[in-house]
């Protein structure tokens, strides 16, 4: 138990420094030596709170006792045994006082039996406007319906297609929480589009958790398949179509520049003799 103790110990200052995993790793190796619930609670109770560091100066001073005795006195009549005896104790008890043990804790679990309690989400703060507040309820609802979807079906192109609408959902919203008079633009995305897609998700999840294969199951994902090709592009051009009048203002301004720069005789060009090209003044 002394040896297993010295090498947890040596690795304590890389478990706190690491990550995640590893400390799960050596958890569950020790787990897996002394039962699942004590030897976690061995763990925690030995990673975190208050350890004794024992002094062993009163032992050495005990065997220095002894030593010196040995060299002086005879130590073959019980009497000096006694004698010998009551002096160690004496200076046991001395190096203890002059030389008590030492206590200190390690940062983490304040206690032994201390449950992991689950982390509270703070409610999202109010916009003051109603419609925006439910427009980024829906938002993370609708990605985290994305995201756990995402994490229980297998299929690598089906995987990346659901980060993609993920992305472009979350900055079309964003968009919108940023801009309100842009709502009525989404509108039919967040009524219609969306839903539906999370329900055809939703229901590929299904069929590819039942993990057979069947006529109606694979004709059915086969389709939702093909089918996320297009709901990606719609996806992305709802996201452009919110950047419609900003194009048109930048469009405009520039028609505008360059009528200005023409004007001042700052915007034409000219080709020299030498093939050249010169600003025309």
């Amino acid at each position: 138990m002394d040896g297993r103790k010295l090498r947890l110990i040596s690795l304590t200052p890389h478990l706190r420094g690491g990550t995640i995993s590893h400390n799960r790793t050596y958890e569950g190796s020790f787990a897996g030596r002394t039962g699942e619930g004590a030897g976690l609670r061995k763990w925690r109770k030995f990673r975190y709170g208050k350890h004794v560091k024992r002094s062993v100066v009163p032992i050495y001073l005990v065997g220095a006792v002894w030593l010196a005795y040995a060299l002086l006195f005879p130590l073959y009549q019980p009497v000096h045994y006694l004698l010998c005896g009551a002096l160690s104790a004496a200076a046991f008890i001395v190096g203890k006082g002059l030389f008590p043990n030492k206590v200190y804790e390690v940062p983490g679990e304040p206690e032994e039996n201390k449950q992991e309690e689950p982390e509270k989400k703070e409610p999202p703060k109010s916009t003051g406007d109603p419609e925006i507040d439910a427009l980024i309820k829906e938002r993370d609802r609708a990605v985290g319906e994305m995201r756990r979807l995402n994490d229980s079906i297998e299929d690598e192109e089906i995987s990346a297609q659901i980060d993609h609408l993920e992305e472009v959902t979350r900055k079309i919203i964003d968009l919108v929480v940023k801009q309100p008079k842009k709502l009525p633009q989404i509108r039919r995305f967040l009524d219609y589009y969306l839903p539906t897609t999370l329900k055809i998700l939703n229901a590929y999840g299904r069929m590819d958790a039942a993990g057979i294969s069947g006529e109606n199951i694979d004709a059915t994902k086969k389709k939702v398949e093909q089918m996320m090709a297009t709901i990606s592009q719609a996806f992305d051009r709802q996201l452009d179509a919110l950047f419609g009048d900003e194009a048109l203002d930048i469009s405009t301004d520039i028609t505008v520049m360059e009528q200005m720069l023409q004007r001042e005789g700052l915007g034409g060009q000219k080709k020299d003799g030498d093939g050249g090209v010169t600003l025309e003044l």
